[in-house]
């Protein structure tokens, strides 16, 4: 998961001065554009139509009024003006800006660039055009390029926000923290107010287990959200902050700002009648992901008699196996990397998808705009994004009784609908490696209790290492197991590891392994997996449970920090999670402590993974397809949505 959304450059009121032609009636049209610099917009557009009546070719009319109609999310009128008005000004570089500008709003992206790239052949230091064509190129996952382009403005101009931002942004892609943390400083001591600056530098410091005025920050970040202030964007929250109200704010904020614009809905209560439900995931992530990960084994479970199954995938092809079986998986495979959000959810409703599932929220590469466009007469949220969107368009969230419980309700601003057991599924087939790696193998000591943490970095508070820490003080010979895959973070850790007076050494760091089924085989060299707070393991904790390791756990208060309490209640291992970061400790020196009482925790946790309900990824089909049927069925009459589905919830919504 990353850094989403680029920002882009509007196109200008105006075109330049130094760029226009002489024109018949230049006192209207000079007036035209004094109007729209002023906001009247339209008095302006009488003035421009009118000159353009006389003047069909003028550039100026025709990129002005092009601006209007973006402007009113009208693209499709002004993609014939930009098309006449290049046609015939040729050498006129505003108009190539703004026929890119209307062709990537109507999805035409590799159009789009090929116009972007025709303004700046005419001017090469146009930077409006470059600050849009590199966030264009960074959709198209092209990132070298993107970089290339933001740099071209910062040489421009070594004090532009926006390249700025969209640098340090791009080093993020490329796993470069120290330059993309120096450019987020660089950015905040321009613009203290900069949009999700704040936000940006802290989730980009915890990457690299960096941990600079961390609670300051924090602290900074939250009063900022409740005072109506973009501070942060939500996934990176998550990482700060465990309070579902603030959470909320945060997904509200984000929505507000990114998507204000509500145009006319493609499915307009239409019933559809098909022999079989149609479903289409939308997910980024359909590849060697996390998320493919959980969901593979219930997409091959779905039954094919009731369910007609759409894959939406506007992620990368990255020829994984794990992407064949998605290819399989599906009745139908639509590789929309290269469609607009427009384009994808036409594809939808000329589909008459039934229910439409986002698999990503406000997660990396996600086009979550797609269901602005309302292409399917349900929404929901699940899975990717552990939290509420804070955004109209999405109807449900599916989640279980401890991730959301029925008093946190008001925190989502979608509908709650509960599985019966854990929200989180699991592939069923995926078993691990008969063959355990050695310790030695592993890089771990012969003997010794084995702390392991498999999560990603930036769910490493400073506070939960403070915790590891004083647990290797008082448990000699341990060790800590990370999964730590970059060097820049490694080094942070070990600094703290000695800022903390624990031997740098004890921290022992995990290799990559090529196949999922010897990661989990290595588990079994592990004594106890030590869950992050306020962002839990999730797929991780999921892995560990099915290797058979323990893992203590800190439930909070809001969905991140309550999904490995939600998988420990699903196999029987309540025992395991805490409500305190006290508590938590306790009971994991405890168990390093007590070898007998962990071996036991351990025989439990063999014997009632074959029954477990987190584990049984048949049965958690159906019950994820019952939840279908349920919004099926109430769509078809009329959305009555909450007689219909006894297993969904709503209360009035804290805003």
């Amino acid at each position: 998961m990353s850094h989403t959304a680029l920002a882009n450059e509007p196109p200008a009121s105006t075109a330049e001065p130094t760029s226009e032609p002489m024109v018949a009636d230049r006192a209207a049209l000079i007036r035209g554009v004094e109007l729209q610099g002023q906001g009247r917009v339209d008095e302006a557009e009488v003035l421009f139509r009118n000159h353009l009546r006389a003047e069909p070719h003028d550039p100026i009319a025709l990129y002005s009024l092009t601006v209007i109609l973006l402007q009113r999310k009208q693209a499709e009128l002004a993609l014939p003006l930009t098309e006449r008005g290049t046609q015939a000004n040729p050498d006129f570089a505003p108009l190539w800006f703004a026929h890119a500008s209307v062709q990537q709003a109507l999805g035409l992206r590799t159009e789009a660039l090929a116009s972007y790239d025709r303004a700046l052949a005419l001017k090469p230091d146009y930077t409006e055009v470059l600050i849009n064509s590199g966030a264009l190129l960074r959709e198209l996952h092209q990132h070298a390029k993107a970089l290339e382009r933001f740099n071209q403005v910062l040489a421009i101009n070594p004090n532009h926000e926006s390249a700025i931002g969209n640098c340090a942004i791009l080093l993020t892609e490329f796993k470069r923290s120290e330059e993309a943390i120096r450019m987020f400083q660089r950015l905040l001591a321009l613009n203290p107010k900069y949009d999700y600056g704040l936000g940006l530098l802290c989730y980009e410091r915890l990457h690299a287990c960096d941990w600079t005025d961390f609670d300051i920050t924090a602290q900074r970040i939250t009063e900022g959200l409740r005072a109506g202030e973009r501070t942060c964007k939500s996934l990176g929250l998550m990482a700060i902050s465990d309070s579902a109200a603030d959470h909320q704010r945060c997904a509200q904020l984000f929505a507000q700002h990114r998507f204000p614009f509500r145009g006319e809905p493609l499915w307009r209560g239409e019933r559809y009648r098909h022999d079989r439900i149609r479903i289409a995931y939308v997910s980024p992530d359909l590849r060697e992901h996390p998320v493919c990960h959980l969901m593979a084994g219930i997409l091959e479970q779905h039954d094919r008699n009731r369910f007609e199954t759409t894959a939406i995938s506007i992620g990368i092809d990255d020829g994984s196996r794990l992407r064949e079986r998605m290819k399989q998986a599906f009745d139908h495979f639509i590789d929309a990397r290269g469609m607009g959000s427009r384009q994808i959810a036409q594809l939808m409703r000329e589909m008459e998808i039934d229910i439409a599932i986002d698999l990503a929220g406000y997660t990396s590469d996600s086009r979550s705009d797609i269901f602005l466009h309302r292409p399917a007469p349900v929404h929901v949220n699940y899975l990717g994004y552990p939290g509420t969107m804070g955004l109209d368009m999405m109807d449900y969230i599916i989640a279980d009784p401890h991730v959301i419980p029925p008093e946190h309700q008001r925190y989502y601003d979608e509908r709650v609908i509960y599985l019966p057991d854990t929200y989180l599924p699991t592939d069923a087939s995926i078993r691990p490696s008969e063959r355990t790696p050695t310790r030695a193998e592993c890089g771990l000591p012969d003997e010794g209790v084995v702390f392991c943490s498999f999560n990603h970095d930036y769910k490493i508070s400073p506070h939960v290492f403070a915790v590891w820490m004083r647990l290797l003080k008082q448990v000699p010979g341990s060790v800590l197991w990370l999964m730590s895959r970059n060097e820049v973070s490694q080094r942070n850790l070990r600094a703290q590891a000695e800022a903390h007076g624990v031997d740098a050494q004890r921290l022992v760091f995990a290799k990559r392994v090529p196949l999922v089924e010897d990661h989990l085989a290595r588990y079994r060299q592990a004594d106890l997996f030590l869950d992050t707070h306020p962002y839990n393991a999730h797929t991780t904790a999921a892995d560990a449970l099915m290797a058979g390791l323990p893992v203590v756990t800190y439930m909070g208060q809001a969905f991140p920090a309550r999904v490995a309490g939600s998988l420990l209640h699903s196999v029987g291992l309540s025992e395991l999670v805490t409500d305190s970061l006290a508590a938590y400790e306790a009971l994991a020196l405890a168990l390093a402590r007590d070898p007998a009482r962990l071996a036991e925790i351990k025989q439990r946790l063999a014997a009632n993974r074959a029954g477990s309900p987190l584990f049984d990824t048949r049965g958690f089909c159906r019950n994820l397809e019952a939840i279908y049927t349920s919004l099926w069925r109430a769509s078809q009459l009329g959305g009555q949505h909450d007689a219909l589905c006894p297993t969904s919830s709503r209360t009035d919504k804290a805003h």
